[in-house]
């Protein structure tokens, strides 16, 4: 579907975005020629902030280390002003089972010290969505990194994975699962589009007793869909 990808890619560069989260699946089989495709169309994305993790489509054939060579690393930690987006690739070489691994659990805690606004990008679905059919495409160890993300107070988790574009929102966490640009592959009625997620910082002074003042930082938080026709609909709206 080149014209609606075009359309799209217009439409992000039109909003001139701070950060571009992309949660996998960027080809079919993970060969190097489908590789090469990619890196030029996301190259056309005009932003200097693009944050990447494979999906198990790019670690088919060993795909995943073309993605190294052209998008470096598959798990990258990003502190843009005061916002932190964590990537974690939760493929498995040729499976479709999605993992993150306690072995990076502890980095990924690491990395969400502070009180920046947090992120957590990765591609398969944390939870569980509609019209996604049998529910084996939730991670493997879902549950842990459920827990490890609550525990760090991530405000923002994406995936990917299905082309089923949902909102959850779990302890004040938003899931943010992504649909599809320019794949024709939908689910049901649902059709073609990109997330755009709006987060604006407001700090309150707050006075502790006599001399000591805090601050109570609040951050509110929109999600919108935005379609090849360039209509947009707002789909969750939140204050954490």
């Amino acid at each position: 579907m080149p014209k609606i990808a075009d359309s799209m890619v217009e439409s992000i560069n039109g909003l001139s975005p701070d950060i571009v989260v992309i949660t996998g699946d960027l080809t079919e089989n993970g060969f190097s020629a489908e590789y090469d495709g990619v890196k030029q169309f996301i190259d056309r994305i005009e932003c200097k902030n693009k944050v990447l993790v494979p999906g198990n489509h790019d670690s088919k054939n060993a795909g995943y280390l073309h993605f190294e060579d052209l998008f470096e690393d598959r798990f990258s930690t990003h502190r843009l002003g005061n916002v932190t987006v964590v990537g974690a690739d939760s493929s498995q070489p040729d499976l479709d089972e999605g993992h993150v691994g306690r072995e990076n659990y502890g980095w990924i805690k690491e990395a969400f010290t502070g009180d920046d606004f947090k992120v957590f990008a990765l591609h398969h679905h944390l939870v569980p969505i509609p019209l996604a059919g049998r529910e084996n495409t939730v991670l493997v160890d879902a549950g842990d990194v459920l827990n490890l993300l609550n525990g760090c107070k991530v405000n923002l988790v994406l995936c990917g994975h299905c082309h089923i574009p949902w909102v959850w929102n779990l302890n004040n966490m938003l899931v943010v699962n992504a649909g599809t640009i320019c794949s024709s592959k939908t689910r049901g009625k649902t059709s073609q589009c990109y997330n755009l997620i709006q987060a604006e910082s407001s700090r309150n002074e707050i006075r502790k007793g006599e001399g000591e003042k805090m601050e109570n930082g609040n951050w509110n938080v929109r999600v919108s869909r935005i379609f090849p026709e360039g209509n947009q609909e707002l789909v969750a709206e939140t204050v954490m």
